[in-house]
């Protein structure tokens, strides 16, 4: 039983974050979550099928990006340390994908939706600029 021993890694490597820390930034989220409320007043002033149609398309391809960016800050800017200090983080984080999902904006055509999305991207915003603060 050498091999896994052989193959077993000799040094353990453990960093703040894959890339340098100013590249995250919740900025990226709600810029798409804005767009993804003007798509929705636009879809609502608009009657022509055509038109709505495009937005849809649209509307839901930047909400993906919404939750891409989210996602990005979740799983890799945000580190045990800060789920210890803001224990509803992660509560916050579904909370926020699911409001960019089928569920909630990407599903909806109401700017409301969108409304509740930047309200918790915003909540989002305030802890991350805390912990750059830190």
């Amino acid at each position: 039983m050498r091999l896994p021993r052989i193959l077993a890694p000799r040094v353990t490597a453990s960093a703040h974050c894959d890339l340098p820390c100013g590249v995250y930034d919740p900025a990226q989220a709600r810029i798409e979550a804005e767009s993804v409320k003007m798509i929705c007043e636009k879809y609502q002033a608009n009657t022509d099928p055509e038109f709505r149609t495009r937005a849809i398309l649209i509307k839901e391809q930047r909400a993906d990006l919404v939750k891409h960016h989210l996602w990005v800050l979740w799983t890799d800017y945000f580190k045990p340390p800060h789920f210890e200090k803001y224990p509803h983080l992660h509560q916050l984080f579904n909370e926020a994908t699911k409001l960019a999902g089928a569920a909630g904006a990407k599903g909806a055509t109401d700017p409301a939706k969108a409304d509740e999305l930047l309200q918790k991207i915003d909540e989002i915003s305030k802890i991350f600029w805390e912990t750059k603060q830190a």
